[in-house]
């Protein structure tokens, strides 16, 4: 617009006239004096305008900001004016036998053939004729079969020595406060209302399988113990495992990682130490020796634990306690393998091993602890000339984590029956039965379970079954129609039986296009050597344990619309009995979601095919995956909050 004036009265002074405004300013000066002042004012206008739109929608902010609280509130009150009402129940019908319970059994125990709540309502009255479905542990496993259950499939009975499920993989976070204790446990009680199921609180310890009687140990007001049985119809075993000791004396003095109960205490160990190292009066030697901290085992438990001391450390130590406290911590890693992480790829390994290398941990590789003593670890190395060495580390802290070994239950439960050989658990077949138990009426799942792995042990079945001609010798069409059948019974076997007829061809020695019986045999026994059991993690247990639910799901309502034999239901024994894990489904397959693993404001993510590093961003799909396998929404819930706040304030460093 301005050049377009002075363009205008440019050409006016060329052509030679003299143009002038009121009070004989020039014509050119006139015309800008107006353009700017008109333009100021839509300036200013336009100001006042853009102004007065962002107060009213700050003003509307504020006021759906208000809205929103109110309405919040409002329906916290009336949430709480419904809760918090006075409730009477008068006369809850309640059977004399769950009051006075029979005995019986070879210990002449009280046997709970009815439970106290079995009567209270409509509901439950129905499920007391229902197959009994009792379930040993709280853990992985045990959850995957509550959460597939029906309502009324089964009369569901929990035993735990615990009245709450953990969300184990969070254990290390627990451990150093990055999350609290509450937001990774949720009440039995809670999840098995949905089945209208009972839990009863203790440890079992026997089991009388011909008359299918659980026996229980639990502990009185008093604090005496006291036995009982539970009759069952099904039993599934989901107690999970302990701690393989290798003959390492002194592992009293370690800490564990498998119980909130370890992470309480955990806690308070760390804490202490910190504090005591603190103090003036504490020598230098003594505080190098309280801020050492060494953990045996560099699978995920063990290397999640040291990086999150680590954190522990650069976020809430060096701040809050003195910076001596930060400069004397040492963090050692024992591994007896060549490699942290070993069950994963080689370059998740790798990558682990350099954030711990940057990170100034100790890791410490092909090493085999000897003793752990109150004040030191002493373990041994070998140098590449094979040379065996031993060392020290002077420690006020050691956490005990390499490999699994029988629940005390698991054993028991193995000793009863002569076929089972595994010494770290109970072996199962494809459909989760355990070996050598009455078909169908006991499972294992979870860390406390193996599937089968040996196709020798049903040699002569797979023969009988393919020896169409019955002549000792098992021709092509025989043995493919076996690989078939082994599939079923060993789903293991399937990754070593895909090349089915190079196979043939390798062991028929002679060449006469049939394998014999010792050929055969060679055969099956070389792939059962190389068959991998599935690893003690919580996603194998989970699936298992869904895997099992949906069964007995099927099982429940086949069983419904079989009737019962009059043997049946002379022997007590429900139609749930004779209905075959084979004709209501395939056996169990597991599928591999992947591995992760947390390693200090990073993670690792190993897909089989696939593995995945970073940083913070990798750290974040870490928690979303965590957050998602929550149990409940209130888990989920707690959580998040959690994150938030050791974000923004800190960890929480009380000494609980």
């Amino acid at each position: 617009m301005l050049n377009h004036v002075l363009r205008s009265n440019s050409a006016h002074l060329s052509a030679g006239r003299l143009l002038s405004g009121p009070k004989n300013y020039p014509l050119l000066h006139y015309r800008i004096a107006r353009f700017s002042t008109t333009h100021g004012r839509s300036s200013f206008s336009s100001g006042l305008a853009r102004a007065r739109q962002a107060a009213r929608y700050t003003g509307l902010f504020c006021l759906s900001s208000v809205f929103g609280v109110l309405a919040i509130g409002a329906g916290i009150f009336i949430h709480d004016a419904f809760t918090y009402t006075d409730k009477h129940i008068d006369r809850v019908p309640v059977s004399p036998l769950a009051l006075h319970p029979e005995s019986g059994g070879p210990k002449d125990l009280p046997i709970a053939r009815v439970f106290v709540g079995d009567e209270e309502d409509e509901e439950n009255k129905r499920l007391e004729g229902k197959p009994k479905l009792v379930i040993v542990g709280g853990g992985w496993g045990a959850m995957g079969v509550l959460k597939t259950l029906h309502p009324g499939d089964y009369h569901v009975t929990v035993v735990s020595a615990e009245t709450f499920t953990t969300f184990t993989p969070l254990l290390p976070s627990a451990a150093v406060g990055t999350v609290q204790i509450r937001s990774l446990i949720e009440p039995i009680r809670k999840i098995i209302a949905r089945l209208h199921g009972h839990f009863v609180q203790g440890k079992a310890i026997d089991v009388v399988m011909k008359e299918r009687l659980l026996e229980v140990e639990t502990v009185t007001a008093d604090g005496t113990k006291r036995n009982v049985y539970i009759p069952y119809d099904k039993l599934v075993i989901a107690v999970g495992s302990t701690s393989s000791t290798h003959g390492v004396p002194g592992l009293e003095n370690c800490f564990q990682l498998k119980t909130i109960a370890d992470a309480q205490a955990i806690r308070r160990r760390v804490m202490d130490n910190f504090e005591i190292a603190s103090l003036p009066t504490t020598s230098p030697e003594e505080r190098k020796r309280l801020l050492s901290f060494v953990i045996c085992g560099g699978g995920p438990t063990g290397v999640e634990t040291a990086a999150e001391i680590y954190d522990f450390c650069q976020e809430d130590i060096i701040n809050y306690f003195p910076k001596i406290c930060r400069e004397e911590v040492s963090i050692h890693v024992i591994q007896s393998r060549s490699h942290i992480l070993n069950t994963y790829s080689e370059a998740i390994s790798k990558y682990a091993e350099e954030k711990f290398k940057r990170d100034n941990l100790d890791l410490v590789t092909n090493a085999r602890v000897q003793s752990v003593s109150p004040t030191e670890v002493a373990f041994t190395t070998r140098d590449s000339s094979g040379k065996t060495t031993t060392q020290t580390i002077p420690t006020n802290f050691v956490l005990w984590s390499t490999g699994i070994a029988m629940n005390p239950f698991t054993r028991r439960v193995s000793s009863l029956l002569p076929n089972q050989v595994n010494k770290k658990a109970i072996e199962v077949d494809s459909y989760l039965r355990v070996k050598g138990a009455p078909l169908g009426e006991i499972y294992a799942i979870g860390d406390c379970a193996t599937l089968e792995t040996s196709i020798l042990s049903h040699f002569m079945e797979l023969v009988e079954e393919a020896d169409r001609d019955h002549n000792g010798k098992i021709e092509f069409g025989e043995w493919r129609d076996m690989v078939k059948k082994i599939k079923l019974r060993i789903p293991l076997a399937e990754d070593h039986l895909t090349k089915v007829k190079e196979l043939f061809d390798m062991y028929d020695s002679n060449s006469d296009n049939v394998l014999s019986l010792n050929e055969l045999a060679a055969l099956m026994e070389e792939i059962g050597n190389k068959i991998t059991a599935l690893p003690a993690t919580a996603q194998v247990a989970a699936q298992e344990g869904k895997y099992l639910g949906k069964n007995l799901h099927k099982i429940a309502r086949s069983s419904a619309r079989t009737p019962s034999d009059a043997s049946g239901r002379e022997t007590g024994t429900t139609s749930a009995q004779f209905v075959s894990d084979e004709t209501i489904g395939k056996p169990f397959k597991y599928f591999h979601l992947g591995s992760l693993a947390y390693i200090g404001n990073a993670a690792v993510f190993d897909f089989g095919k696939v593995s995945l590093t970073g940083g913070l961003i990798a750290m974040y799909a870490w928690r979303s995956i965590y957050w998602n396998e929550q149990v409940s929404a209130r888990t989920r819930a707690l959580l998040m909050i959690d994150w938030i706040i050791r974000g923004v304030w800190g960890r929480d460093l009380s000494r609980l």
